[in-house]
């Protein structure tokens, strides 16, 4: 009877929302054509690496995020990794998936983000319980803040031990890549040259970090904000660095007050665009 009541609610609820028209998120192709959900699982089920854009705190992308991991791995092997784990968290990331620290000690000893247990933990649950590798790519956030002091020249000051954290020396850097352009833009010159340069060191680390654990017949699928995979660019640009042969398939996350059509300034972003509704519900 439990059951039944269930399946009623369910069903009244979901009746509802085709009525209202209520949709929680649209997919669209990089020229702004409509896409399923199926067509964008099989291209990325093709591909060597997935850059999965997100916004941070946007809900129903965190659920997305899991479910393509989830029907993917049914039919590609999979390594995962994700901008929220910075390098030097490896080791103890490894332990976890290996289960010889509990949550707990992942929560003390890692520098998780806030969100983690909403978004991100599912995630690595899965890479758990599926015996999938885990990789941290993230730069050390120290790191990052030298070269937002000291431009790219300050990493050589590091230890050999730090400097296994980061994408090798010295930095490959394109200052005239329009997302680098644009930031220096949107801050109006504060911060100088060094800003991008810090946002490309993240970048060059991610884009080294999944090269590296590239393997033979298994699909990487990489977590990151959008920003750090539009257009093409960022961890993209330097992956092809390493490989211009290798098939990127890439995700972005937009918000839009309508769902029915993509913005023209968005089209072009990534092989797939999904878009959110603004008011969807933020984890923060």
């Amino acid at each position: 009877m439990k059951k039944i009541v269930l399946s009623i609610v369910f069903f009244s609820l979901s009746t509802l929302l085709i009525a209202q028209n209520g949709q929680p998120y649209k997919i669209f192709t990089s020229k702004g054509k409509k896409a399923s959900y199926k067509k964008m699982l099989k291209k990325v089920s093709k591909a060597d690496v997935v850059l999965f854009g997100e916004h941070h705190n946007n809900s129903i992308i965190h659920w997305l995020q899991l479910q393509l991991t989830k029907d993917v791995s049914k039919q590609r092997k999979l390594t995962l990794g994700a901008e929220m784990f910075e390098a030097d968290n490896q080791q103890v990331l490894n332990d976890y998936l290996s289960s010889k620290i509990d949550k707990k000690a992942l929560d003390t000893l890692a520098r998780l983000w806030p969100n983690y247990k909403t978004d991100y933990k599912p995630l690595v649950d899965f890479a758990k319980d599926s015996n999938t590798k885990f990789i941290a790519t993230n730069v050390p956030r120290r790191n990052a803040k030298i070269v937002f002091k000291k431009g790219f020249e300050g990493l050589d000051e590091l230890s050999d031990l730090e400097k296994s954290f980061i994408a090798p020396l010295p930095i490959k850097y394109d200052k005239d890549l329009p997302g680098y352009v644009k930031m220096i833009e949107m801050m109006g010159g504060h911060g100088g040259d060094n800003m991008p340069k810090a946002q490309a060191i993240k970048d060059a680390t991610m884009g080294y970090f999944i090269f590296k654990n590239l393997e033979k017949n298994k699909l990487f699928v990489h977590y990151n904000g959008s920003y750090h995979s539009d257009n093409f660019e960022a961890i993209g640009w330097y992956l092809k660095k390493y490989n211009a042969n290798l098939n990127i398939v890439t995700i972005s996350t937009v918000e839009q007050e309508q769902l029915k059509k993509l913005g023209e300034n968005e089209k072009g972003l990534a092989h797939f665009i999904i878009v959110v509704p603004e008011d969807m519900t933020k984890t923060y």
